[in-house]
């Protein structure tokens, strides 16, 4: 079962210690797993990630370490024991007039490959970080809308968190964050064919109440995320709560 946890709209990241360091042995087969993954995937690199060490509703704690070692537990998950790593990704979900943006990842993506993901998404890297501990999830998912759609970030109006979601294995941690857009869906799909990068093979704008139609290669998360976008429009609109909005 995947874990879910509730976060308030005023939550908190923040940097809060050094990332720890490995015994020789465990140190040897995280780089045996990562050159491994190299060359399957040359691309990749080995850039600083946020793993979360603490999550509470208002405050999410934890400290920066390798992407080489959460890949090593993707790989292994029996590593977290020893890794301990739980890597935190924001997962945006764009509402336009139409419905939500989701798409299908790469069928050669490092993790979760053909699934279909609300985007933009990606793990929290030091580009996020402030000079004073804590982490700004707006700026990560404004550079993950811009490199993987093509969104300007003038183009996006307000984030307000939902929740996260934690793989029960491999401990990635997704952060749903609400993001509302004035363009239309013919908008936002001529815009990641014309500038995205090739993070999806195919990108959709479907009411929320139908992305469930897409069958059984939609990730986790995504119903979770849905589920309580629902209940958020509930809250803005008490007249809506026995039929909430789809849009």
């Amino acid at each position: 079962m995947w874990i879910t946890h509730d976060v308030l709209a005023t939550v908190r990241v923040v940097v809060a210690r050094d990332m720890p360091t490995l015994s020789p042995t465990l140190e040897q087969e995280v780089e045996r797993l990562w050159q491994a993954a190299r060359r399957e995937h040359p691309h990749i690199f080995n850039g600083r990630v946020f793993s979360a060490d603490e999550i509470t509703p208002d405050l999410i704690r934890g400290h920066w370490t390798e992407f080489r070692r959460n890949l090593a537990q993707i790989r292994r998950p029996e590593l977290h024991d020893d890794l301990g790593v739980r890597a935190l990704a924001v997962n945006g979900v764009i509402r336009c007039r139409e419905g939500v943006l989701i798409g299908r990842r790469n069928a050669h993506a490092v993790y979760c490959a053909g699934l279909w993901q609300l985007s933009p998404a990606g793990s929290v890297d030091q580009g996020a970080a402030k000079p004073d501990g804590t982490i700004d999830l707006a700026r990560q998912l404004l550079e993950e809308a811009q490199e993987e759609l093509g969104l300007s970030p003038g183009l996006v109006v307000g984030f307000t968190p939902l929740c996260l979601v934690e793989h029960p294995e491999t401990h990635v941690t997704d952060f749903g964050i609400e993001m509302r857009t004035s363009v239309s869906a013919d908008t936002l799909l001529a815009t990641h064919a014309a500038l995205g990068n090739q993070e999806y093979e195919e990108m959709r704008v479907l009411p929320a109440a139908s992305v469930l139609s897409l069958g059984d290669d939609i990730l986790p998360t995504v119903p979770v995320f849905l589920a309580r976008l629902l209940e958020l429009d509930a809250r803005r609109c008490p007249a809506n709560r026995q039929a909430p909005s789809a849009e």
